[in-house]
């Protein structure tokens, strides 16, 4: 089948669901339909925006336009993960953490398995970046902010352990495991009941695009393995990155700003 496209008239429709739910919120003194409103306003000109920068890009077909965009959206999302995270000095890993990861799932699916007639086809590179950065974001904040939380609750702990000789990264060893599974937990709990209780967004698209349901079923499977590794990955180099930044050069304890 065809893809039913949406024109104006169906699109001012779909605003009525949100218009709904603004009512809602205010009907029940949530105090959320100012930031509700906001935030929708925000997604439209943010999706509108990308829709048309997408379309001369996959126009082109240009690398460069390619590569551009994607460092974009990875520095976007290191900003994100740093706010949440709170630590001043942790931008520079969090690009790192999340470029890195990005560019290894990448390099392998691109090159080992979708092997595209291009390596930098925006249909296939952008929307595996974007779902990609996206997880590897929200990992990255999940395991940051677990293990600095543990490192402040825990430091006449972790200054026992090293007084006894154990090594910095002996010391958080217990912690920074604890932070790698709170990265790793939702994207194993969603590949749990995937096909059974959800059906992903991303395959909902495919299916709405007319794909046949065994390919869209395909794609999600090699997507979930995509970001299960992306996550524990990038989870991974965010804890190396942080414990480090707790320790000085004498390997004891200190809690930067």
């Amino acid at each position: 089948m065809d893809l039913i496209k949406l024109d104006l008239l169906d699109l001012l429709l779909a605003l009525g669901l949100m218009g709904l739910t603004v009512l809602l919120s205010w009907w029940q003194k949530l105090g959320l339909a100012g930031q509700l409103t906001w935030a929708a306003v925000r997604m439209i000109v943010q999706l509108v925006g990308v829709g048309y920068l997408l379309d001369v890009v996959f126009a082109l077909e240009n690398p460069p336009a390619v590569m551009a965009i994607i460092l974009g959206m990875i520095t976007v999302a290191a900003i994100a993960a740093k706010r949440r995270i709170g630590l001043a000095q942790s931008l520079p890993m969090l690009w790192g953490s999340i470029f890195t990861s990005t560019a290894v799932v990448l390099v392998y699916v691109d090159g080992l398995i979708l092997q595209p007639p291009q390596w930098y086809s925006p249909q296939y590179l952008i929307p595996l970046a974007g779902i990609i950065i996206g997880n590897a974001m929200n990992g990255a904040a999940l395991a940051g902010e677990r293990l600095m939380s543990a490192l402040r609750q825990n430091r006449s702990e972790i200054e026992t352990h090293l007084s006894l000789g154990a090594s910095p990264a002996q010391a958080i060893a217990n912690y920074r495991r604890q932070a790698l599974r709170a990265a790793t937990v939702p994207i194993m709990n969603q590949m749990m009941v995937i096909g059974i209780v959800t059906l992903p967004g991303i395959m909902t698209g495919q299916l709405l695009g007319g794909i046949k349901p065994l390919e869209a079923t395909s794609y999600q499977i090699l997507i979930m393995f995509i970001l299960a590794f992306a996550d524990l990955l990038t989870g991974f180099l965010i804890t190396e990155g942080i414990y480090r930044q707790f320790f000085n050069s004498q390997e004891q304890l200190q809690f930067p700003k």
